[in-house]
């Protein structure tokens, strides 16, 4: 994943997709289905190029925008750092589980 441009993911379903994530880690744009993980952690035109029917014809449409993009440089170029600096990690997780809780907590103080 390191050394290529992007990753094609059209899966017809992703519970999870740790691959998305990892490729993302490399500035390896994702070009992939819009379902599950997939979802979950690629932006449209920003770190990846999304479709939404599991057609051919979906695929092609996004194959046809990422290509377009990666003919210019410099619209490649910055997505391919805001897909590096992309933070999937359990750090960012636990802290939002935590304000999830504090909030919890407030909210059955209030109500005694």
């Amino acid at each position: 994943m390191a050394g290529s441009d992007m990753f094609l993911m059209p899966s017809q379903y992703e519970p999870c997709g740790l691959t998305q994530m990892r490729a993302l880690r490399y500035g390896t744009l994702v070009v992939g289905r819009h379902v599950g993980g997939i979802a979950d952690t690629v932006d449209d035109d920003v770190t990846g190029f999304l479709f939404d029917q599991y057609t051919a014809g979906a695929l092609d449409q996004a194959m046809s925008r990422a290509l377009a993009r990666f003919a210019d440089n410099s619209a490649w170029e910055p997505r391919m750092r805001v897909a590096m600096t992309r933070d999937f990690g359990w750090e960012r997780v636990t802290e939002r589980y935590a304000l999830v809780y504090q909030r919890a907590r407030e909210i059955a103080a209030l109500r005694g």
